[in-house]
């Protein structure tokens, strides 16, 4: 079925042209790569998978309760709207939250497949051009995983929204090379991320549980090539420079705090627009929620060298402040680690079915003799 069939709200004029600019930068070295750089480009090479085979689709997921979602999760969990909804409309709500949340996952997924491209255009190095290649085919490889999930598990899907789809094309419309990395790999995926992770860490449903942990085991590879780029860059620039960086971080942070919150999702269930937004705000699921996704963000923005006293005080205004303080490697091996662990146990249990089988079979064949 077209997607186009599956929209719960009109996502306008497709395709969306965003006008490019910048140069495309060749480099004739080809033989003087940094070391760090060049072995993640051979850890992207060998960590290639196939979405179709490695993910069990055959998995069944139920629509209206694709993630588990508890009753407190919801925006409008004690509100007079909840209780006077019944246990269908319940369902319907957690089918279009789910529907919302995993569409901009598959769009943010597409920005990323056409920022890392931009990438391998612009960036003048040829190591960071190598490991961009690879990043585009993860990219693309993502936006199908999430799109078979949508059409295929939830038979729904969400537009855009329209303040996610304004930080995009911002990031793609700056001439200066280093912004695809900031504004897709710093701010958009480290902000999916976050929400990946909280999504894999307490859902109970396997299927999403398994596309999570492998998405994040690539996303892994591209927050350190984003930080080793823009870390070698960023020492190079001048104050100036480098607070303008900090204006766009500044700016994109607190588009992504106040304006996706899920609201579109409200407004279909007759709630009016700036009324949805004040439920979204006063819900504490949803305003722990919300930090957490700057879990990714912050140690990164900090890691790279934009940490200048504006960015600092939005951070503590944003009460996000001390989570400068985390560790990325840490938890980029353990985004590694989880979904290594999963396919063991996967592996494991398959393999367990297939003992099981045989010594049936044995059984069967010598109750017959």
């Amino acid at each position: 079925m077209p997607t186009h069939d599956l929209y719960a709200n009109d996502p306008g004029d497709s395709p969306w042209p965003v006008p490019a600019s910048g140069a495309a930068r060749f480099s004739w070295e080809y033989d003087d790569g940094r070391d760090r750089l060049l072995a993640l480009y051979q850890k992207g090479k060998d960590k290639q998978w196939d979405g179709q085979r490695r993910i069990d689709w055959d998995l069944e997921v139920d629509p209206y309760d694709p993630l588990g979602t508890p009753e407190e999760a919801m925006a409008l969990y004690g509100t007079p709207y909840w209780d006077k909804m019944t246990e269908k409309d319940k369902d319907e709500l957690r089918r279009h939250f789910a529907s919302w949340q995993f569409s901009q996952f598959l769009h943010g997924e597409q920005g990323a497949m056409i920022c890392a491209a931009r990438i391998v255009e612009s960036v003048p190095d040829l190591d960071a051009k190598y490991y961009s290649a690879t990043q585009t085919m993860d990219e693309a490889r993502h936006a199908e995983i999430y799109g078979r999930f949508l059409h295929e598990k939830i038979g729904m899907v969400y537009p855009i929204n329209d303040n996610l789809q304004s930080l995009l094309g911002d990031t793609l419309r700056d001439s200066r090379w280093d912004m695809p990395y900031l504004g897709m790999q710093v701010l958009i995926e480290g902000l999916a991320l976050a929400a990946f992770g909280m999504i894999r860490d307490t859902t109970n449903k396997p299927l999403p549980k398994q596309i999570l942990a492998y998405v994040m085991q690539d996303e892994a590879r591209h927050v350190a090539f984003g930080r080793m780029a823009l870390r070698d860059y960023y020492r190079q620039l001048s104050d100036a420079e480098l607070r303008e960086r900090e204006e766009f971080v500044i700016e994109g942070c607190y588009l992504m705090r106040d304006r996706l919150r899920g609201e579109e999702v409200l407004e279909n269930f007759g709630i009016p627009k700036a009324e949805a937004g004040q439920l979204s705000e006063r819900s504490e699921f949803l305003q722990l929620f919300r930090k957490l996704l700057f879990s990714r963000i912050v140690p990164c923005v900090k890691d790279i060298g934009l940490w200048g006293k504006r960015l600092q005080q939005a951070y503590l205004d944003m009460g996000v402040f001390e989570l400068g303080d985390a560790s990325l490697d840490l938890l980029m091996a353990q985004d590694e680690e989880l979904a290594e662990q999963l396919d063991a146990e996967r592996f494991a249990a398959e393999e367990r079915e297939r003992v099981a089988e045989v010594a049936q079979a044995v059984e069967a064949g010598a109750a017959e003799d």
